[in-house]
């Protein structure tokens, strides 16, 4: 007996029907299905989702358990934390692809960094979190402590320290829900984050030490406990948004447990979907479709499979909004 849906539910059922529509449409029930099967989900953030406020649907998805585990990129944990104590302070450009270089200088002098239409500022965001976060990094060296990424920023969203410059309803944040749940989080590389080149020069000055912050090798060697305790059964999905380190770094965790630690009885994924606006192309992780993957071992034959190619920020609120039956 098919539930009764909700507003949104129900036109996403009733319209979309074919092509991108019904590929959306086939990965929602694929995933609802996944989940009611008894299996876990990973979802991983690729590009700006977080400046894009997914959080305002992904934070929801985490307080009802859609989400077990999340891999994402350096710029994706900050920034939606960066959203949370600086939304009135963003600026947004709807023209933006009429900028001149001039007018991009214009920007940066003002001090704002432009993603899309959407510019964060220096000052309120990425200055705000660094004196806060700064401080949990020297507090955990003197006492001889080291901690991945998102363990500091779990640290400083749990402290209640940057309750004072809250700007949208915490609800909305995707990495507040997280840490309140202590939910697992991959972030691959890190380094290649404002947060992480503002650790990065705390070294080069001796402030601090390299050794301070766990290394994306220990991400990796933490996520293989975690799969091999979490694949029995249904198994662990993968639901991939966009593309690059976020998506790559934890689906190989797959192979590399089957192929060099020779667990021959490792489950591959047990579902797959990628949301991605990158077309099949030479040699692209990100336009690689689905069936690719079978042949790195991470997926196989029968393993359920996605592939939207449209937009995320148009996309995958839809899903989710599918899942939480809206």
């Amino acid at each position: 007996m098919s539930k009764e849906r909700n507003t949104i539910s129900k036109f996403i059922e009733e319209h979309y029907l074919h092509f991108n529509a019904a590929a959306l449409m086939d990965a929602a029930k694929g995933y609802e299905k996944h989940l009611e099967e008894g299996g876990k989900m990973m979802i991983t953030l690729a590009g700006a989702m977080s400046t894009a406020e997914l959080g305002k649907s992904l934070a929801e998805m985490i307080r009802q358990d859609k989400v077990d585990i999340i891999s994402c990129t350096g710029a994706n944990l900050e920034e939606d934390i960066m959203n949370l104590v600086a939304h009135n302070s963003y600026k947004r450009v709807p023209h933006y692809r009429d900028l001149s270089p001039q007018e991009e200088r214009e920007l940066l002098d003002g001090g704002f960094n432009r993603v899309t239409d959407t510019c964060i500022p220096e000052e309120e965001a990425f200055r705000r979190l660094q004196k806060h976060i700064e401080k949990i990094w020297k507090d955990a060296e003197a006492a001889g402590e080291r901690y991945l990424p998102h363990e500091y920023m779990y640290k400083m969203l749990l402290s209640g320290d940057l309750e004072q410059y809250y700007e949208i309803d915490p609800k909305n944040s995707w990495m507040l829900a997280a840490a309140e749940k202590n939910l697992p989080i991959i972030c691959p590389g890190w380094e290649d984050s404002t947060m992480g080149n503002i650790f990065a020069s705390y070294c080069m000055k001796g402030e601090l030490k390299p050794t301070t912050m766990k290394s994306g090798i220990e991400y990796m060697t933490w996520l293989a406990d975690w799969y091999v305790k979490n694949s029995e059964g249904k198994g662990v999905g993968f639901f991939q948004i966009g593309g690059g380190i976020a998506g790559d770094f934890p689906i190989c965790v797959v192979p590399m447990l089957y192929q060099d630690l020779e667990m021959e009885d490792i489950p591959f994924w047990s579902y797959f979907c990628q949301i991605s606006d990158s077309t099949t192309s030479y040699g692209s992780y990100s336009g690689a479709v689905p069936n690719e993957k079978i042949t790195w071992g991470k997926l196989d034959i029968d393993t359920p499979k996605f592939i939207v190619e449209s937009d995320a920020t148009i996309v995958a609120p839809l899903i989710f909004a599918w899942l939480l039956n809206y």
